[in-house]
Formats: structure tokens, sequence, C-alpha cells
């Protein structure tokens, strides 16, 4: 077979394959079914909603903070001895009352000075009696030397009436007074006794140690009052009075103390009472000052160091409502759910974020149903369904 007729085999059966898919291909559109035109149904989306309640809501500032005590000292001695005498209540952790005797220092040497003392300010007193006499005596001879025994007028010279000599004692006995007196004082100081009621936060000091006049023993802190520290921003100040700082009278603004110790959650009231001397350089905030009174009238107490979360009560609006900040969304819109179940987009006033809520000073009305779901794509008047309302907690 030459190539021309090769060519005429491949050309035959190229006709041949294009004709039986051809009559195939006919096969097959007669034998599918006709298609049937169907109308597309639009979903339309569920969402979440909840019904607000509007009325007077206080304005909530949220800080946090580290308890210290109001006053805390360093128990120094002011005399020198060695120590005869250490309270059980001075330990680490310990409690004590005001006055209570916490340290005493060996009083005998103080003792023996003190009658030493107090025969120096006898014998002053004799001299001094001694003194006078002999200065009347005089006088009463210059003057009858003088007149030869007749009563005259004048006064004798300052030697002869032995005026220095009285200066003398009696200086010499208000020395010896004044000696006695810081002899009692620092027979007094061997006793150490406290300032306040408080407890012990550490202690380096024990039976039979010496101590001397200026050395630290211990540090004493008062549960008379616990002060926190928050740190917050200028623009919350503007929600709650701060003694001293923002325009107001009268005590500051009322607190609530929450933490969490030995496994309890606990709760203390307390006020704002001033605000700290300068703004933190680094962070340009106010540190506000709380302070909780008796921290440790209840177990577990509000603990030294205790790290906790404080709640100032701020001005009240009249007519606000909460909503969760999922329903808030940009640029202060909340999207409505009315009659019907259509979506509008309604702008409102903000007044300040609190968490997870947020809190509106206008722009919602009692009984407004607002969304809280997110929705993918949202428009202006769109239709919901399946909307699921629950009341809001004020």
């Amino acid at each position: 077979m030459n190539k021309r007729e090769k060519r005429l085999l491949h050309f035959a059966l190229t006709i041949i394959i294009v004709v039986l898919g051809a009559v195939g291909l006919s096969a097959l559109t007669a034998s599918k079914p006709p298609l049937k035109k169907r109308k597309i149904t639009v979903s339309i989306p569920v969402v979440r909603a909840i019904r607000v309640k509007t009325g007077p809501q206080s304005v909530l500032i949220r800080g946090e903070g580290t308890v210290r005590p109001l006053q805390e000292i360093t128990l120094i001695p002011q005399v020198g001895g060695k120590v005869v005498y250490v309270s059980p209540a001075l330990v680490n952790g310990g409690e004590f009352r005001k006055g209570h005797t916490l340290l005493g220092v060996d009083p005998v040497d103080y003792k023996l000075a003190l009658n030493f003392a107090r025969a120096k300010v006898k014998d002053s007193e004799s001299r001094l009696k001694i003194t006078e006499e002999e200065a009347a005596a005089a006088q009463e001879e210059w003057h009858l030397h003088r007149a030869g025994g007749s009563k005259t007028t004048g006064k004798p010279p300052p030697l002869v009436a032995k005026e220095p000599q009285l200066a003398a004692a009696q200086a010499k006995l208000e020395a010896d007074r004044a000696e006695l007196r810081k002899v009692l004082l620092d027979l007094e100081r061997t006793e150490l006794k406290a300032p306040f009621d408080g407890r012990v936060s550490q202690e380096n000091v024990d039976i039979g140690q010496y101590v001397s006049p200026g050395q630290a023993l211990a540090t004493l802190y008062s549960t008379d009052a616990a002060e926190i520290v928050l740190p917050l921003e200028d623009e919350d100040l503007y929600w709650f009075y701060v003694p001293g700082f923002t325009p107001g009278k009268g005590r500051g603004s009322p607190a609530v103390v929450r933490a969490r110790i030995a496994g309890r959650e606990m709760i203390w009231s307390g006020e704002v009472v001033r605000a700290e001397g300068k703004l933190d350089e680094h962070t340009r905030m106010v540190n506000v000052v709380i302070r909780v009174k008796k921290p440790y009238a209840k177990k577990p107490p509000l603990a030294m160091g205790l790290f906790v979360s404080v709640d100032i009560k701020g001005r009240t609006l009249p007519t606000a409502a909460i909503i969760p900040r999922s329903a808030l969304h940009q640029g202060n819109v909340v999207w409505l759910v009315e009659k019907g179940g259509r979506l509008h987009f309604r702008k409102v006033e903000v007044a300040r974020i609190q968490g997870e809520n947020v809190l509106v000073r206008t722009g919602l009305k009692d009984g407004d149903v607002v969304a809280i779901s997110s929705l993918k794509a949202v428009s202006d008047g769109m239709d919901v369904r399946n909307v699921l309302v629950k009341e809001v907690n004020r």
C-alpha cells in the first residue's frame, strides 16, 4: 500500500469516528429529560436580639490595684541595752493592739540612773534652801550694820545679798530636775509599745540580743484602714468625685472592692479619698486612692499586698440603657429589629463602655429590640427572622 492509499484510509477512519460521535451525542440528548424551571427562594437570616429597658443607670469605673497599709512604721529603740522581753505578737504576721508592749530592754541601768538623778535633785534642793537662808541672813546683817540697828530703806549689793549664789543654786536644781525627767523618759523608753492596732510584716530581734538606739527591729502596719491605688485615665475622672481634685463637695464617691482570697470571693466597701500628688510621667494616668476601713474586721481579711479589682460608683444618668458590646457597631450604630422583622440602623450616643457592656446615654427607647448577632452581609431595611428576644439585666 502506497502513501496515498494510507492517507485515504486514515481520512476515512476519521470521518467514521466523527459520524459515530455525532450519532451518539444525538441519542444522549434525545434521552435527557427536559429541564424544569424552579423559583429560587432567598433565605432570611436569623438574628438574636435583646429588649432594651431604659431608666436611671450609674456609671461604673473599674480599676485594679494592690492593697497597701494606711500607716507603716519601723520599730526603732531610743535607748540601748539587752533585750529581756519580746511579745508573742512580735512575729511576722503577729497581731497587736494599741498600747501593747512589744519589746522590753533591760531597765536595771536606767533604774540606777533614776535613783542617782533623784538624789542629785534632793541635794540641789537642800543646797538651794541653805543658800536662801544664808542670803536672808546676809541681807539682815547688812541692814543692821549700815543703820546701827535701825530699819533703813535700800537694797544691799548683789554680792552681799548672795544673788549670784542663789542663781547658781537655782540653775543647778533646774538642771538636775531636767536630768531626772530625761532619766524617767529613758526608763519609760525601755518598753516599746504599739502606737496603733496593727500587725507585724517583718521582725529582726530576739531575747538576749543587744540593741542600740536607731536600730531597726521590726516593721509594723496599722489595721485601722487600708488603701488601694488605682491608675485611671484622665477621662475616667469626669464620672466621679475625687476630693481635692475634681469639682464637688463632701465625701468621695463610694467604691466596692472585690478579691478572691482563701478560696472565697470577698467584697468590701470603700470610698475615694484623694488623688496622688502628680500624674504618672510615663503612662500619663492619674493615681486615685481608695480607702477601706477595718480591712481585718472579717475573715478572710483584705490582706496587705492582695491584688483586687475596684468598682467606683460614679454619676447617675436619668434615662440610659445598657446593651452588650456586641450590639454596638462601627460609628456607634445599633441594629433595631422592628415589628415585622425588618432591620434598621440607628445611631446612638455612648456614654461609656463598661467591660462587656455599653452604657447608652441617648438614642434608645424603652422596649426597643436590638440585634446582637453579627452578620456577614447586612443592609438597612433588610428582613430577619426567628428573633430570639431576652430582657437586659439592669
